[in-house]
This record gives C-alpha cells, sequence and structure tokens, in this order.
C-alpha cells in the first residue's frame, strides 16, 4: 500500500478555499490542506506546504492507493452558492468524498468555537482513506509536540495550541499524527482541528448527527448571504462566486478586507516577485466596496467604513494616510525573509509582512478612497459630520503634496516618479471631495480644491500624454505604456470617447512585439524591461488589467460599437481563465497557469464590475 505524497506543492491553481471570516484554508485537489494562518489571515502559518512541502506543514486526508496505482481521480467543486468545498473521489472500488468547511462562529446560535471541519464520507463501493496531519507552527520556526488523548490527539507549542478531535483511529510519532481507515457506503468519520487544550479533545469531537448540524448551518449562511446579491444578468454564476470569494476576505470582528488570505505566491515562475498580502490596502479594500455595493452588498461595505473612520480619526494633523494597514488597524510588520522556507516551486525568498508599508508612498489611495466614500454615501449610507472633518484634512494634506513623486499603484521598486496614475487618482479625490461636500452642503475649502483639481487636470494632458505614443504613458519621466491609466474614463477622468482615450485604447491593445500591451486580449500591466521597477524577471498579464480593458472598451463602444462585441469576447476568454472552481490569483502565465497570491480581491473585485457594465451595455437580449 501506499498513499499520495507530498514531495511537490500542488499548482497554485489546484484549489479551492474554505473559511469563517477569519482566516482562509487553500485544500489542494488531492485532498491536501497546505495553507492555513491561525486564528487571524496575518497569523503565522500552521500549514504552509504551498511554499515548503517538506517543511511548511500540511494537513492530507486522500484514498489509501493499491499498489502500481499513481493516482485518484479526483474532482472539486463548491456545494452551489457556498463556500463549502467537496473534493470527490472515484476508483474502481468506490466513490468517497472529503466536504471541507468551516464554521461561520454564530450563525448556527449556540455554535460558540471556531474550527475546521473535515466531513469524510463512501457513496458507492467502499474505500480506504489515509489521513496524515503535520503542522508547523509559526511559519515552521516553533517546535511542537504531538500526543493521542482522549478523543483525537493534541499539539502543543510555544504559542498555540490545537486538538484534532475524532473518533477515528490515530498514530503519532510525536510531530505528526496519522491514521488509515475503510469506509463503507453511507459509513463516515469527520475530523476537527480547533484551538484548545488538551483536556478539551474530547468534548469537540463530532458524531455524524453534529457534523450534519455543522454543514446545514454552514450552507445555510452562505445561501442567506448570497440571496442580497442583486445581480440578475449573464455571467450570475461567476460574479456570485467572486462575490463569495470577496467575503471570504473580510474580516468579521472588525470590517476590515485583506488582499488577499495568502504570502509569496511568486507572480514569475521561480522568481523573486514574492509579497506578502494578508493586510488591508486602502486601494485594494476601496475597490472592493465599490465592487459589493454594485451587487447590492452595503453591509459589508458600512463596517469597512466605519473600520476605515476609526483609522484616519487617529491621524495626526499633517500625517498622511498609510496605504495599509494591519487588520487590527496597527502598522504592518516589517517585511522579513524566511530563509529556511524554499519557496513555492523554488521561488524565493519567502516573504512575510510588507516593506511598502513603512517606506513607499502612494498617492493614488487617497482616489481610491474618496471614490469608495462618495459611493457609499450615494449608495450606502450618509456619512457623519465627524467622519468628513477628518477626510477635509486629508485633502487638504493632499492640495499640499500631490505635486510629489511616489511609487503608485504598482509599488515599484527602482525609484519614485511623477506617475500618471497617481496624478489622475488625486483629480480623483478632489473631484469627488467636492462632489460629497456640495452633495451633503459640507463645510469645505472649495477654491482651493478647485483649484489644484483643475491643475492638476492640465498637467496630466500637458506631461502625462506622449503624441508619439498616442497613449498617456507611465510617467512623466518615461514614454511606456501602463494599463493602469485605462482606468480613466472608468473613474469619470476622460470620456470614454474622448480621441486621446481612444487612441490609447488601441495603442494598448496591440501585442508587446508591436509596442502594446496585450496578449490575445489578455493584458500586461507593463513592460517589465521599459519600467524601472526595480526587480528582475518577467511577469504574466494581470487579470486586473483586462478587466479594466473589458470595462473601458464597453464603455468606449458607445461610439465604436465593434468594440462591444471585443469586450464580450475579451472577458469570456478570461472566465476561460479562472481556475476549476471560477477562482483567480493576481496574474495568468504564459503557460496559462495561475501567479501571485490566491484569490486575490483584485482580480474579482473588477470581474464584478466588468462583468456588471458588459451586461447593461448589451441589454437584455444578445
Amino acid at each position: 500500500m501506499n498513499s499520495e505524497k507530498t514531495a511537490r506543492s500542488p499548482a497554485i491553481e489546484d484549489h479551492g478555499v474554505i473559511g469563517d471570516l477569519r482566516t482562509v484554508a487553500l485544500v489542494a485537489t488531492n485532498g491536501m490542506i497546505d495553507w492555513l494562518c491561525f486564528p487571524n489571515f496575518d497569523s503565522p502559518s500552521i500549514f504552509a506546504a504551498l511554499l515548503d512541502p517538506e517543511k511548511g506543514g500540511h494537513f492530507c486526508v486522500c484514498p489509501e492507493l493499491q499498489d502500481g496505482q499513481k493516482s485518484a481521480v479526483h474532482k472539486q467543486f463548491y456545494w452551489p452558492d457556498t463556500n463549502v468545498l467537496v473534493t470527490r473521489f472515484y476508483s474502481s472500488d468506490g466513490v468517497g468524498e472529503l466536504i471541507d468547511f468551516m464554521p461561520v462562529v454564530g450563525t448556527d446560535g449556540h455554535e460558540p468555537v471556531r474550527k475546521l471541519v473535515r466531513y469524510i464520507r463512501v457513496v458507492r463501493g467502499k474505500m480506504r482513506f489515509t489521513m496524515d496531519c503535520l503542522p508547523a507552527f509559526n511559519y515552521a520556526r516553533d517546535k511542537h509536540t504531538a500526543k493521542l488523548v482522549s478523543g483525537g490527539a493534541s499539539f502543543v507549542s510555544d504559542t498555540l495550541s490545537l486538538m484534532l478531535s475524532t473518533q477515528a483511529p490515530l498514530e503519532t510519532d510525536g510531530q505528526r499524527v496519522t491514521s488509515r481507515f475503510m469506509l463503507e457506503e453511507g459509513q463516515s468519520v469527520v475530523l476537527s482541528l480547533s484551538e484548545g487544550a488538551p483536556e478539551m479533545c474530547a468534548e469537540r469531537v463530532l458524531g455524524q448527527e453534529d457534523s450534519d448540524h455543522l454543514f446545514r448551518a454552514t450552507v445555510d449562511y452562505w445561501r442567506h448571504w448570497l440571496s442580497r446579491c442583486t445581480y440578475k444578468g449573464r455571467w450570475r454564476e461567476v460574479v456570485q462566486r467572486s462575490a463569495l470569494a470577496l467575503k471570504l476576505m473580510t474580516f468579521a470582528p472588525s470590517g476590515a478586507i485583506v488582499a488577499s488570505p495568502t504570502c509569496s505566491l511568486p507572480e514569475t515562475p521561480g522568481g523573486s516577485r514574492n509579497w506578502d498580502y494578508r493586510f488591508v490596502w486602502i486601494r485594494d479594500a476601496a475597490f472592493t466596496v465599490y465592487g459589493l455595493l454594485r451587487i447590492g452588498f452595503s453591509e459589508e461595505a458600512g463596517a469597512f467604513m466605519r473600520w476605515l473612520e476609526q483609522r484616519i480619526s487617529k491621524l495626526g494633523p499633517n500625517e498622511p494616510l498609510p496605504l495599509m494597514f494591519a487588520l487590527d488597524g496597527g502598522l504592518v510588520p516589517k517585511e522579513e525573509e524566511l530563509q529556511h522556507l524554499s519557496g513555492y516551486q523554488g521561488a524565493s525568498p519567502v516573504r512575510i509582512g510588507n516593506g511598502a508599508a513603512h517606506s513607499h508612498l502612494q498617492l493614488d489611495i487617497y482616489g481610491e478612497l474618496m471614490d469608495a466614500v462618495y459611493l457609499y454615501n450615494k449608495h450606502g449610507a450618509p456619512i457623519s459630520y465627524d467622519f468628513w472633518s477628518h477626510l477635509r484634512r486629508l485633502m487638504n494634506w493632499l492640495c499640499d503634496n500631490w505635486r510629489q513623486k511616489d511609487e503608485s499603484i504598482w509599488e515599484v521598486r527602482g525609484g519614485r516618479q511623477n506617475f500618471v496614475y497617481s496624478k489622475m487618482m488625486c483629480w480623483v479625490a478632489l473631484d469627488r471631495a467636492i462632489r460629497l461636500a456640495d452633495k451633503r452642503s459640507f463645510p469645505a475649502d472649495r477654491a482651493r480644491w478647485h483649484h489644484e483639481r483643475d491643475a492638476i487636470f492640465e498637467e496630466i494632458m500637458d506631461k502625462g500624454w506622449s503624441h508619439e505614443r498616442g497613449a498617456f504613458t507611465q510617467s512623466y519621466e518615461s514614454k511606456a505604456l501602463d494599463a493602469a491609466n485605462l482606468i480613466m474614463p472608468l473613474v469619470f477622468f476622460l470620456s470614454p470617447v474622448d480621441p486621446r482615450m481612444l487612441s490609447m485604447l488601441d495603442a494598448i491593445r496591440k501585442p508587446p512585439t508591436e509596442g502594446g500591451l496585450a496578449s490575445d486580449g489578455l493584458v500586461f500591466r507593463y513592460d517589465p524591461e521599459t519600467t524601472q521597477d526595480g526587480m528582475m524577471g518577467e511577469e504574466g498579464t494581470f487579470n486586473l488589467c483586462t478587466f479594466w480593458l473589458v470595462e473601458a472598451m464597453t464603455r468606449a463602444s458607445v461610439s465604436r460599437p465593434d468594440l462591444l462585441d471585443e469586450a464580450r469576447l475579451v472577458f469570456e476568454r478570461m472566465l476561460g481563465y479562472a481556475n476549476h472552481l471560477g477562482l483567480y490569483a493576481e496574474q495568468i502565465g504564459f503557460e496559462g497557469e495561475s501567479l501571485g497570491n490566491f484569490p486575490q480581491a483584485f482580480t474579482h473585485l473588477s470581474l464584478i464590475s466588468a462583468a456588471y457594465n458588459l451586461n447593461r451595455s448589451l441589454g437584455e437580449e444578445d
């Protein structure tokens, strides 16, 4: 007998995700959990085989294979309209199911304990399973001991104690806990992982009735939440899956929204573009608020606005807005390289924390912030005067500082420039502030804001436009193209049919060999060879930028009808690059693989926006 091994990490795209609105676990199609930070998104990992299959730690449940059999056939899908994940295994002897979920605490009326539930059942014939649970606490830096106790097993480290509660027979070598068991049709085994002391393990054991109750309560929670979605158009299923993915990235205790639940998944195969995204970027979260508001989820938008107001209220009189926060609203940890971990398929270094939080200036975040506040005030709930007072102070700071160079949306590490995207978003910030002040009759320095807003506009048109390229450039200092500028008509900086906008669309849509940024419709964010971003290596196409191209073409179709068909073609082509569950990472590689942290809020929120506007432009009939 042998079982499926963990010598090589499954591909990024070969995963589903489950979560409880506090953290997320990645579940590979072979039944292995190879990423989980606990108790929160930005806590140290306990399973990180995705970043090092030997040292990172894992929790595997898979069929035991007969001699000569290399793998079991498996299929992975979500229980409809939920974040409950099913991995189904097929063999000549039978069909088994592994149902993974994390109950959302408090939704079933009495369940007070956070846990990860792995519910194994055989639905036809019989199947023998193996289980291997080997945590690696604190990014595999802390030692632990494993021992069998009444009701299961315990894993104890200096900082965290976990219990594996089950009725299955267990063995341990002091580090890992393993099990082998045969199930026949109708039989099941439940494995429940939770925090707590060893003596509590027995009371956490879940029988079939308890498991069924938790399963149904979790399914009911997600279905009830999703029922609030107002999107009824084409591509309803993919929009709803994106909404469910975004919801998983919200932190229920505070309303904060993380950019992604993973860290150091590479943007370049085997390369060093590896970053930690488990924090709250003002930019990403503000865009997420827009995406959720667009399809009816105002409650999440309101929770984030309250969280944001608390953060802004603590800033000093002349203190700029930090570009990102930790989940608790504090400082993001300093960037650190984990040299003992090999990295995803050898991509090193593995980084935790984020250096951009401590050294970067990103002026674009003011535009994303004010656009989100303006939309929330319009479609969610009117903001308070106190919140306005804090925002007003930030706008006055921006009037004094928008002329500075910065690192902009892509957080380049090659030095600050006058990025066109950042200047444009400064214009957005002041424009939305003026609109909001007028809408609510708030006190404001209107004359100054008007003056600075207009000055920004004219400077961009003068210094940011290249007659030679027929496009807006990445920065005043460069002639390179930047797909971030596709957002101009989306934020009403330019008309979607302005001749300059149409010219830039045509320039970006050319392939890289002709100076453009598009490859079969998929869009690179920029050309690394002509952009001083301070990093080595190539990148894949950037999913966010592809969806921005779809939306820009959709809006431009009022005068160029041919672009509507092209927008739909590119959008539906992008749908084919989702993984088997409809989830996206940050980029698509040259072999069609997923690159970057997974799943990524940026991608899913831009999909929602593109689907909404494209569907509206297409009308009720094709």
